[in-house]
């Protein structure tokens, strides 16, 4: 009788069920890195030039909402990145609040597609409850930017710039009530600033958010 005995294999699945981030390559946050900042940059242009809500069924209106998806699917590759790198935590209420962002993104992404190319539903109610989901959006990135500081999973100028970046909705919005003449103006600064720098950051030191080769 032999007293020998075989090692059980290792469990691939104890990380991750103790809440460790499944990871992300560098080519990854690179690729969400490139598609923040060019959204952002391209949305940024024509709302300095066109405005941020030009006249409803005009052409102006059209490529400012089609530049708005492009910020939009930027937005979406970061919430992917921010998700596979444990960005906010690697708990389950973590992973919930990602997928609830990327929820609210879609939604945004057809509310700005609507704006773009439906005008005749400009007055109906689904697109009334399907246009708060932009604003809601933008809120939502702007709580995952306070967390990612207080995570500390991120590292160095990636820690921080996220907050700046996710900041645009509650900088913006006030402006557009008490300072409607400048809002466009000030609106593209803070993407330029923001979520293009962000993009940069992404693009050009994707190791500060924990991703390897």
């Amino acid at each position: 009788m032999s007293l020998s005995t075989t090692p059980a294999p290792a469990r691939t699945d104890v990380a991750t069920a103790r809440g460790t981030a499944p990871g992300a390559s560098t080519s990854l946050v690179r690729r969400a890195g490139v598609a923040v900042a060019a959204g952002a940059g391209s949305w940024a242009v024509t709302c300095a030039f066109l405005g941020t809500t030009p006249p409803a069924g005009t052409w102006q209106a059209t490529v400012v909402n089609v530049a708005a998806v492009a910020f939009q699917v930027g937005l979406m590759f970061l919430v992917t990145v921010q998700m596979r790198t444990g960005a906010i935590g690697t708990g389950r209420l973590a992973r919930r609040l990602l997928h609830v962002e990327h929820g609210l993104l879609s939604v945004a992404i057809v509310s700005s597609l609507m704006w773009a190319f439906t005008p005749g539903l400009y007055d109906t109610g689904f697109f009334f409850v399907i246009d708060l989901f932009w604003p809601l959006s933008m809120l939502g990135m702007a709580v995952l930017g306070v967390r990612i500081a207080i995570a500390g999973r991120w590292k160095g100028i990636a820690r921080f710039w996220p907050m700046v970046a996710e900041s645009w909705a509650p900088v913006t919005v006030p402006t557009a009530f008490l300072l409607p003449a400048i809002t466009q103006y000030v609106g593209a600064a803070h993407l330029l600033v923001g979520y293009v720098a962000l993009g940069v950051i992404l693009a050009t030191r994707p190791h500060l958010t924990g991703a390897r080769d």
